[in-house]
C-alpha cells in the first residue's frame, strides 16, 4: 500500500513538471480548472484545508520546477499555493483589502483570487497581464500603459524574478500609485543568502533553473530585496504576520515556514 502511494505521488510530480514545462502558460491558465476537478476527486480528506476556497484535503498537490518539486502544496480545488494561502490570511485578518473602498491593479492575477477579490464591497479591481487570457488588460510591466497617481493598491507576485529590467518594472508601478497607495510585489526569496544573485551570461534553461531555481528566472533573489524596492522609490515595511500563526495551522493550512510579506508604499 505504502508502495503504491508513493508511486502515486511520483507519477503526480512528473505529470505536473511536464506540464508546467512544456504547456504555454496561457493554456495552463485557460485549463486548469478542469484539471482541478480531476485532481480534488482523488485528494478528498480533512488533514490539510485552503483557507482561500475552503477545500479540504487529505494532502495537497506537488507542483514546482525540476529539483524544486514537492509533494503537498497546490490546492487541488483553487489552485493556490503556500504564498497565496498566506496572503489570503493577511488580507481576511490584517490587511484593508475587506474593509477599505480601494481602487486595485493585480498584475499577474491569481486565479485562485479573482473571483474571490471581483466580490469584494467597494473594491474598483482590474486584472492586468502581458498575455494571461484572464486579465482585462494586457501590457508590458515595464511601460505600464496607464496614466500616474490612479491606483491605492497594486499587487503583483512572482513576476520581477522573469524581468530583465527589475528596477524600470518596479518604477512603473510606483507611478500609477497614488501618493501613499501601497504595492504588496512578492518573490520567491532564498533567506540563507544576503546579496541577491544575477548572472547575465546564464542563459541555457538548465543552467537558470539549477542557479535560480526556474528555467525562467533571471536572479535568485536575497534578504537584500527590500533594498531594491527602495531603490526603486518605495518605502518598504516589512510585515512578519507569518510569524503569529502556530506551528499546527501553518501545517493544517500547507502555509510557508519563514515567508514575509514586503508592503511597498509610494512616499
Amino acid at each position: 500500500m505504502v508502495e503504491q502511494v508513493l508511486k502515486n505521488s511520483r507519477m503526480m510530480k512528473k505529470i505536473i513538471q511536464w506540464l508546467v514545462r512544456n504547456i504555454p502558460r496561457p493554456v495552463l491558465i485557460r485549463f486548469s480548472y478542469f484539471f482541478s476537478f480531476v485532481f480534488r476527486i482523488f485528494y478528498a480528506g480533512n488533514k490539510h484545508e485552503c483557507p482561500v476556497c475552503g477545500g479540504k484535503f487529505r494532502k495537497f498537490l506537488p507542483y514546482g520546477y525540476g529539483k524544486k518539486t514537492s509533494d503537498n502544496r497546490l490546492c487541488p480545488k483553487c489552485l493556490s499555493l503556500e504564498r497565496h494561502r498566506l496572503l489570503w490570511l493577511y488580507f481576511k485578518n490584517e490587511g484593508d483589502l475587506f474593509t477599505v473602498p480601494q481602487k486595485m491593479l493585480h498584475i499577474a492575477p491569481e486565479q485562485c483570487f479573482i473571483n474571490r477579490f471581483k466580490k469584494i464591497d467597494g473594491l474598483d479591481y482590474t486584472t492586468g497581464d502581458l498575455e494571461s487570457p484572464i486579465a482585462d488588460i494586457h501590457f508590458d510591466i515595464r511601460s505600464i500603459p496607464l496614466e500616474d497617481n490612479q491606483y491605492d493598491f497594486v499587487m503583483c507576485n512572482h513576476v520581477m524574478e522573469h524581468i530583465d529590467d527589475e528596477q524600470k518594472a518596479m518604477k512603473e508601478i510606483l507611478r500609477v500609485l497614488k501618493p501613499g497607495g501601497k504595492a504588496i510585489l512578492q518573490v520567491p526569496l532564498d533567506y540563507s543568502i544576503e546579496k541577491t544573485f544575477e548572472d547575465n551570461t546564464v542563459t541555457g534553461r538548465k543552467e537558470r533553473e539549477e542557479i535560480f531555481g526556474q528555467y525562467d528566472h533571471l536572479r535568485l533573489y536575497g534578504r537584500d530585496y527590500p533594498e531594491r524596492l527602495e531603490k526603486a522609490g518605495f518605502k518598504v515595511e516589512i510585515n512578519k504576520y507569518n510569524d503569529s500563526l502556530s506551528p499546527e495551522l501553518k501545517e493544517r493550512y500547507r502555509l510557508p515556514v519563514t515567508e514575509m510579506i514586503y508592503i511597498s508604499y509610494k512616499p
